[in-house]
């Protein structure tokens, strides 16, 4: 640090250089994970991208509450433990519509798949400039 001089510039780089190195070196100390309660709902069944499922879901109107049903595809699922989340697309009028449910909220309903699709990528964002029958997915035949 002596040969570094006055210079403040380089004496915030070696300090920085410092903390990150101290970072790698200490423990996790806190998971966020153990902070939150997370409940495995029976009625979600096992699925992943590429799946045609059909998402029932708690709507609040007003007063009343009803569920409803959303059917598409799954083009990503995002494993992230209390947050973990899915995008499911699919045609209406025409105009495709992207909704994303929370795993783990209770105004999921319930989960069931339709159709398991054969994908080879986790994320099916190509989907999205695709139309008719450019748009399908295989099914995946199960042995």
């Amino acid at each position: 640090l002596a040969s570094v001089g006055a210079d403040p510039r380089l004496r915030r780089r070696l300090s920085a250089l410092r903390l990150r190195r101290a970072a790698v070196i200490l423990p996790d100390v806190m998971d966020v994970s153990n902070l939150t309660e997370q409940h495995e709902n029976p009625a979600i069944e096992t699925f992943g991208p590429g799946d045609t499922v059909r998402v029932s879901a708690k709507v609040v109107e007003g007063e009343r509450e009803r569920i409803q049903e959303f059917e598409g595809v799954v083009i990503r699922r995002n494993q992230g433990g209390a947050g973990a989340n899915f995008t499911v697309r699919r045609i209406a009028h025409g105009v495709g519509v992207e909704r994303t449910f929370n795993i783990h909220s209770p105004r999921l309903e319930k989960v069931k798949v339709m159709r398991s699709g054969r994908v080879r990528r986790a994320r099916l964002y190509y989907l999205r400039e695709l139309t008719g029958k450019a748009a399908r997915i295989k099914e995946k035949t199960r042995t």
